[in-house]
């Protein structure tokens, strides 16, 4: 290729990568506010703040340590050096590709603590969550994306050695959604129920604070994930309407499953639409789109279900439901790729149930045996969870010193909120996602 053509595809791609990687960054948006809108009126600050804190520490980390670990590729080099480097060799008219590149990916890995944000909000303590987040970016889950996506082939070479093909996760599924929702499950079962949620056994319902923001969440989430999937081709030249449009359907098929197998309740809607977003990342390359659709429309079915099963039978105090949301139907997303994928079904082929089966429960095992070795050292060495006292009176204030609607403490005595208005405030009806029991007063 003769040099102007070379530059004008270098450009391209910057560019391609550029747009893909602000998209993502803007899903962390959503997380923020899907939190928010989930949680009681005293955490929704932290929400926010926790966040922000958790990217801009991802962002480090992963520069640092965790996108070399996974690409080999590390940026101790003069600037001038940097805007000429292309997978780790200098090629002039570069565009900074490999920057770009890493950028693209730190918002993936950022992905991780924002999951789990989710499941052990209103109870657990700031900096030792931002600690874990960081663990995670910086160490256990390039390690883990270097096996799928990156340096260290003996994984993939593995797998194809006995199935014929190697592990399918086109945009993450598996390797960043199942992986933070399995991560998450051990720190949400090590802090333990939130005050208030059972009380001798019996499940109390505690609201979300407002199902507007919940709302924005999943529509901001929703829109960048086209940025997710889409741009994981990471070459303008892989750009794919069939990706899009997959993604599309997907979502489509988790809110229609959920509106109806929820009977119209608005926090299963629009955690739906995420389900089929997530279940649809794995595959969305290779699958049909009336196969994504029913990939999409089952995730929601398997996070609905899943959510109050978890809860109820359970008894495990996931806020968001991140576990049955990105871990599992994340999981199920990578194993259907394997079943939709193939061209009886519509699909490219080049998949193996196998494969995707084998490489789907590994994550499963990494996160969970990681996840808890880092959340019970954390534990047992600076905490994890606020005190009685500052639960109560909820991190923002605990945490931040500051509440969502400051104006409402103007002229309170005190800014301690007693636990029977804290803790158990509301009605409620059975079925909903963000009130999933039922609140006496």
């Amino acid at each position: 290729m003769n040099e102007p053509l070379q530059s004008i595809r270098y450009s391209a791609d910057a560019l391609f990568l550029m747009i893909g990687a602000v998209m993502i960054f803007s899903m962390h948006a959503g997380f923020a506010f899907l939190e928010a809108g989930s949680v009681r009126t005293k955490n929704q600050v932290n929400a926010l703040v926790k966040i922000f804190t958790d990217w801009s520490v991802s962002t480090i980390a992963y520069f640092l340590i965790g996108f070399p670990i996974a690409y080999g590729i590390s940026f101790w080099a003069n600037a001038g050096s940097l805007m000429n480097m292309i997978n780790g060799s200098s090629a002039e008219g570069a565009h900074g590709f490999d920057l770009l590149h890493c950028f693209f990916l730190t918002t993936f890995a950022a992905c991780i603590p924002a999951i789990i944000s989710g499941g052990i909000a209103e109870r657990a303590r700031f900096w030792p969550q931002v600690i874990a987040g960081g663990l995670f970016t910086g160490f256990a889950y390039p390690f883990f994306e270097s096996f799928i996506w990156g340096r260290m082939g003996i994984f993939q070479n593995w797998i194809k050695g006995f199935s014929g093909v190697p592990f399918h996760d086109f945009a993450g599924s598996v390797v960043v959604h199942s992986m933070g929702g399995w991560l998450a499950l051990p720190a949400i079962i090590i802090l333990g129920q939130r005050i208030g949620r059972w009380v001798n056994g019996k499940s109390i319902g505690i609201p979300a604070s407002n199902i507007p923001y919940l709302s924005l969440g999943s529509w901001i989430l929703a829109i960048g994930w086209f940025g997710f999937n889409v741009m994981s081709a990471q070459r303008f030249e892989g750009i794919s309407g069939l990706v899009a449009v997959n993604s599309l359907f997907a979502m489509v098929g988790g809110v229609l499953f959920a509106i109806v197998f929820s009977k119209n309740d608005p926090g299963f809607a629009h955690n739906g639409a995420l389900a089929g977003l997530i279940a649809i990342c794995a595959g969305s390359d290779i699958v049909h789109p009336f196969g994504a659709f029913f990939i999409g429309g089952i995730g929601a079915i398997i996070f609905i279900y899943g959510y109050r099963f978890e809860t109820e039978k359970l008894k495990i105090d996931d806020v968001l439901g991140v576990w049955p949301l990105h871990g599992v139907a994340g999981s199920w997303g990578g194993i259907a790729a394997g079943i939709f994928g193939a061209r009886a079904l519509g699909g490219v082929g080049g998949v193996s149930i196998l494969a995707q089966c084998t490489g789907t429960f590994a994550a499963i095992g990494y996160a969970a045996v990681v996840g808890s070795v880092v959340y019970l050292a954390l534990k047992y060495t600076v905490g994890i969870r606020l005190s009685r006292d500052e639960e109560l009176r909820g991190s923002d204030l605990s945490i931040h010193r500051v509440s969502a609607y400051p104006e409402q403490e103007l002229g309170t005595s005190s800014p301690v909120i007693p636990e029977s208005q804290s803790a158990i405030h509301g009605h409620a009806h059975g079925r909903s996602l963000v009130v999933p029991g039922t609140v006496t007063e």
